[in-house]
């Protein structure tokens, strides 16, 4: 294998063992340095509810959606993107990571006066909780984190079961203004986060800079 680092070789050995890739899956996740992206989330909680594992092995930053055949460039509707991603849903799982299965699309969370829908929900098994996914075809707002905060006390106070962890919340967006994820409540809740996606699969050159972007961002956001 051509990996040189000694985690990451041992992360792909044991994911394709554990989670049964192909032979095209591993090639697909190595091109795609799935290892480099976990890290680079933003998270570095190693306390998580789930004693046995660490948030920080579930969610990436970028998720990389080359499969889903999207427009290279322009403003896509958030609806065609989850049309997209429901119909390509295993591949989708497949970039999630382990343990995760499909709950809903558009669940529905009612309160006496409101009913509001949430675009994506997923269990863990492994982390033995939701999470919910809030897809966002522009450019990440603080209207966005706000939304996503609401949902995830939401779901945890309507839905969640006393044996479930407390919920996630990732908010898929095109794009980040770090200015925004710094001073919001991103910055210091542990179980939401915001991740980009890239529409097509980049070089490894293109991709090992954007995630060293993403680590100076959460060093820069952390001080």
């Amino acid at each position: 294998m051509r990996i040189s680092q000694i985690q990451a070789l041992e992360y792909y050995c044991n994911e394709a063992r554990n989670e049964n890739w192909t032979v095209r899956q591993l090639e697909r996740n190595i091109k795609s340095q799935s290892y480099q992206r976990l890290l680079s989330s933003q998270s570095q909680n190693n306390n998580t509810a789930a004693a046995q594992y660490n948030i920080l092995d579930f969610v990436k930053d970028p998720y990389v959606l080359e499969f889903l055949q999207l427009p290279e460039q322009g403003r896509i509707k958030e609806s065609k993107l989850e049309q997209t991603i429901i119909s390509e849903l295993k591949k989708f799982l497949l970039e999630m990571g382990k343990g995760f299965s499909f709950v809903a699309r558009q669940m529905r969370i009612s309160t006496e006066t409101n009913h509001f829908y949430i675009d994506l929900v997923f269990y863990n098994y492994l982390l033995k909780c939701f999470v919910i996914v809030d897809l966002k075809t522009n450019k990440l707002t603080h209207q966005d984190i706000g939304q996503m905060d609401m949902y995830v006390r939401m779901f945890d106070d309507l839905k969640r079961s006393e044996d479930d962890n407390p919920t996630i919340g990732i908010i898929l967006c095109d794009n980040k203004d770090e200015t925004i994820v710094k001073y919001s409540v991103l910055k210091e809740n542990e179980r939401i986060f915001a991740s980009k996606y890239q529409r097509i699969l980049p070089s490894e050159a293109e991709l090992v800079a954007e995630i060293e972007r993403e680590k100076q961002n959460y060093n820069n956001k952390t001080k």
